[in-house]
């Protein structure tokens, strides 16, 4: 099995996305868009991860490349690929799937919980303290189900085809991703409902280890949902 991922900035890797695919087998390939770096052929993966990044989807004057992503994903969602979008990877594929993307109420950064929506897959933990960084969100596109939401954000994430995958939040948060962004997005930190320092973020490290067990949880799932329809 071949996953290949999609990076927008140097700071926003895959984390423990990484450990898991490694230690289940998988083949790992990037494309660094902000370097430049050509997008692959659609044949050349079984997964696709869409990472994160602090721009909007909508900034095709700054960041050109996002038209030619927003193609791809949508070539690899027609293509029957499995697809795990995070945070603005989630806001592309809800982009790719016809739904409005657009500023939030809150700007969400810091550990929140959020909650498993009524008969959503238990792909998650019905409640769990998560990693937030985003300021935009999503309607569910038609045909998905949603997943989660939290105090702040109604659309935490959505499920589409049993095989896309769409999360606002980090579930792949290692400390070292953490301090990059923190790092890198500085600016972000200031004083509002749903924004924590960077202090309070670092005191709440033991999470760390709850959301990467959710995450291999989830990929565990989408693995075994892959295997099935093969």
């Amino acid at each position: 099995m071949k996953l290949h991922y999609l990076q927008h900035v140097p700071f926003e890797g895959i984390g423990a996305i990484g450990q898991w695919a490694e230690a289940s087998g998988f083949g790992i390939s990037r494309t660094r868009l902000f370097a430049g770096e050509k997008l692959p052929g659609i044949g050349s993966f079984d997964w696709l991860v869409v990472m994160g990044g602090p721009m909007g989807i909508h900034d095709h004057e700054a960041h050109p490349w996002l038209a030619e992503e927003k193609r791809f994903i949508q070539e690899a969602i027609d293509a029957g690929k499995t697809i795990l979008g995070i945070c603005l990877g989630a806001q592309l594929i809800a982009d790719a799937l016809g739904a409005r993307v657009y500023p939030g109420p809150q700007k969400e950064i810091g550990w929140f919980p959020i909650r498993r929506a009524a008969g959503a897959p238990a792909l998650i933990p019905e409640e769990l303290v998560v990693f937030h960084w985003h300021g935009d969100t999503f309607d569910i596109p038609a045909g998905a189900a949603r997943l989660a939401s939290s105090e702040a954000c109604a659309n935490q994430g959505f499920v589409f085809n049993d095989r896309v995958v769409a999360l606002q939040f980090h579930l792949e948060t290692t400390p070292e991703s953490m301090d990059a962004l923190i790092e890198n997005c500085a600016g972000e930190l200031v004083a509002a409902p749903f924004v924590q320092s960077a202090e309070e973020m670092r005191s709440q490290l033991p999470n760390i280890g709850n959301i990467n067990a959710a995450m291999a949880n989830l990929l565990g799932q989408l693995a075994e949902q892959q295997n099935k329809a093969t």
